[in-house]
């Protein structure tokens, strides 16, 4: 990757968590599936991407639509309910569709994270052995092998890791780095990739942030100001545990839990993980390319710089720390309303009802938020981003309707049922 920096003037219940039980709501608790193939391979994925170094969400997000793409073309090949996504591989009906799911994600996790290749080839090796030997068998794995092949294929030169501007700025409203790292987006690339499901992300661009003179901006500025400090008095117990949980999601543990409880086949599985992973990938990638565009300020840098701002209804505090720190990227729009908008609508699309209850355990705060709906987590990252100290308002609606776009884009386009 080539970086320059350049400074500019200008109702069914599911919990996301081990052993966890699904059950509709108001009913005794029922027996969880066991994991498929698709599902154990997808938490090899994001053990490959959590030990592949330091994590960026977006290049996370990014690298497990590749994984989950190759695994839908590889185990739908073989049921042949839903039209692929890249590529129908040369599969028979008897094919083994563990074998497949597991070639399909151990040669896009190997191609992805070389240096992890020994681990992988152990836990692949594990996953084949559990398949009888003989033409079914062999006929996953060379099923799986296609797939992988055609994502490989298919993402080469698509811009992930090309030459990217940080653009630092100086005047009101522009970005810069932020305390206490002052680090810059190691992954700039992101809003240049070549998207998994829309023609073009920069068709989504938002209205961008409101006008440092306006009343709209002064509104949301102290908000986030009072509620989003570190040392807020007007945040919530509530408010502050829901920021630190959605800043660590468990995104992944909840699908597989989804996947699970509800007795999804591997087919099935690999059609929720892919619909999943390449709605919110794209979600991220139009995000960062909105960023990009607007190059906007995040509210720890507007809060100290406010006596600059041309705004007589806010005032500035240079002391000011938000409950977070904050991420090392442009403010507008916001990433993670974007993500869990593409993720929530995909979800919708997928079971056909916003009205699935679930809930979520997050080792890192070590609390569990539930939901009654999908829409009721896409609404509260709103407001937990917020709460958080390191978005306005206006972002995260901005990146929910990124994410909405993308996910409905998708639901029209792809992994439709064969007719």
């Amino acid at each position: 990757m080539r970086l320059r920096v350049r400074r500019s003037g200008a109702v069914l219940t599911v919990l996301a968590a081990a052993g966890a039980a699904l059950v509709p709501a108001g009913a005794p608790a029922v027996a969880v599936s066991a994991a498929n193939a698709v599902v154990v391979w997808n938490q090899h994925t994001e053990d490959a991407i959590r030990n592949a170094g330091p994590f960026v969400p977006h290049v996370a997000l990014i690298n497990r639509a590749m994984v989950h793409g190759a695994v839908y073309d590889a185990v739908n090949g073989i049921a042949r309910t839903h039209r692929p996504y890249l590529v129908q591989v040369d599969a028979q009906p008897g094919d083994s569709v563990d074998a497949a799911a597991a070639t399909a994600a151990f040669r896009m996790l190997t191609h992805l994270f070389p240096a992890q290749s020994a681990a992988l080839q152990g836990k692949y090796d594990t996953a084949l052995a559990a398949v009888p030997d003989g033409p079914a068998k062999l006929g996953g794995i060379t099923d799986g092998e296609q797939a992988a092949t055609a994502m490989i294929e298919a993402r080469t030169g698509d811009g992930r890791g090309g030459p990217a501007d940080v653009v630092i700025g100086t005047e009101p409203g522009q970005w810069r780095p932020t305390p206490p790292a002052f680090a810059i987006d190691p992954a700039p690339w992101a809003g240049d990739v070549k998207p998994f499901l829309v023609p073009d992300v920069a068709a989504l661009r938002s209205g961008g942030p409101n006008p440092l003179t306006s009343a709209a901006y002064a509104e949301e500025f102290n908000e986030v100001k009072s509620v989003g400090s570190r040392t807020s008095t007007t945040r919530t117990a509530d408010q502050t545990d829901a920021a630190r949980w959605w800043a660590a999601v468990p995104q992944e543990a909840m699908l597989r839990a989804l996947a699970t409880g509800h007795g999804l086949s591997a087919a099935a599985s690999a059609r929720l993980f892919a619909q999943v992973g390449l709605s919110t990938a794209d979600a991220v990638i139009a995000c960062h390319n909105d960023k990009a565009h607007w190059k906007s300020w995040r509210p720890v840098t507007a809060i100290h710089e406010a006596a600059n701002d041309g705004n007589p209804a806010t005032a500035p505090d240079p002391s000011w720390v938000p409950l977070l720190d904050t991420p090392p990227w442009y403010e507008h729009s916001s990433g993670h309303s974007c993500n869990i908008s593409a993720w929530s609508y995909a979800l919708t699309d997928f079971f056909g009802t916003d009205k699935v209850a679930f809930s979520g355990f997050n080792a890192v705060t070590g609390t569990t938020r539930s939901f009654t709906r999908f829409s009721q987590a896409r609404k509260e990252i709103i407001d937990a981003r917020v709460w958080a100290g390191i978005h306005f308002r206006t972002a995260d609606h901005h990146g929910a309707v990124i994410g909405k776009k993308v996910a409905y884009y998708g639901a029209k386009h792809y992994f439709q049922p064969v007719r």
